[in-house]
């Protein structure tokens, strides 16, 4: 029964990750409207929705938790973060609905469309370096599911070095694209209107989003350990 339990569970782990990654990956095709168009932009959209409500309902019992028991540090900044991004969503959810011209275009909505302008394009920048964040809070479960499946062995301090050394070239390049394109304009929403190169080539715009995402999760993977570490060294100094 111990057995049964723990693959079920292990399983459960599995599908809340790969929801995870497929909400992530359809925020990042999203971002690329310009290539995709407006009907593929909406329909992927729809499906981030429902991805969106699987994720809460596979992750029920944190809500259940929310309020109870002390609270680390740790726990504190994933509080924070899973709210942020249950905002997000709900801000693209409102938005979309609204501006919809396909999915949603039988609602009988008008007006309103100046505001879930505004309102997309913070949900979408902000919604979509949140979800890099999360992705990185959860990171050690995705690299244990990795060494499982593939039957690695414990990893050498090297092997370690070397992912740090990877993730930290991987996030100086998110922080260039992060500059180069414009971020911190539409995250502050000093713009209305957000600047589309129809001309760019698509791998040099996913290879940008690609580093911005591996900047996300590098910083929110070390902090987290970071976090844990201090928590650890409070405990053990009572």
């Amino acid at each position: 029964m111990k057995k049964v339990g723990g693959a079920l569970k292990s399983k459960l782990q599995t599908i809340k990750w790969v929801t995870d990654v497929l909400m992530t990956l359809a925020m990042l095709f999203l971002m690329g409207y310009q290539f995709w168009g407006e009907q593929a932009h909406e329909w992927i959209g729809a499906g981030i929705f429902i991805l969106f409500i699987l994720h809460h309902i596979l992750n029920r019992q944190w809500y259940k938790t929310l309020f109870r028991g002390n609270y680390t540090p740790f726990h504190v900044f994933q509080a924070i973060v899973n709210v942020l991004v249950f905002v997000s969503m709900l801000a693209l959810m409102y938005s979309s609905i609204v501006m919809s011209r396909y999915v949603f275009a039988f609602l009988p909505i008008s007006g309103g469309m100046s505001f879930a302008r505004r309102l997309h394009i913070l949900g979408s920048y902000w919604g979509f370096l949140l979800m890099a964040i999360h992705l990185g809070l959860h990171w050690n479960m995705f690299m244990n599911i990795v060494v499982k499946r593939f039957q690695i062995e414990k990893r050498s301090k090297i092997c370690i070095f070397l992912l740090f050394l990877i993730g930290l070239v991987v996030s100086i390049f998110g922080l260039t694209a992060f500059i180069k394109r414009d971020f911190s304009t539409y995250l502050l929403l000093k713009s209305e209107f957000v600047f589309l190169n129809y001309g760019e080539p698509v791998l040099l715009f996913y290879f940008d989003y690609f580093a911005l995402m591996g900047l996300c999760i590098f910083v929110s993977h070390c902090l987290s350990k970071l976090l844990k570490k201090i928590h650890k060294r409070k405990a053990v100094a009572k």
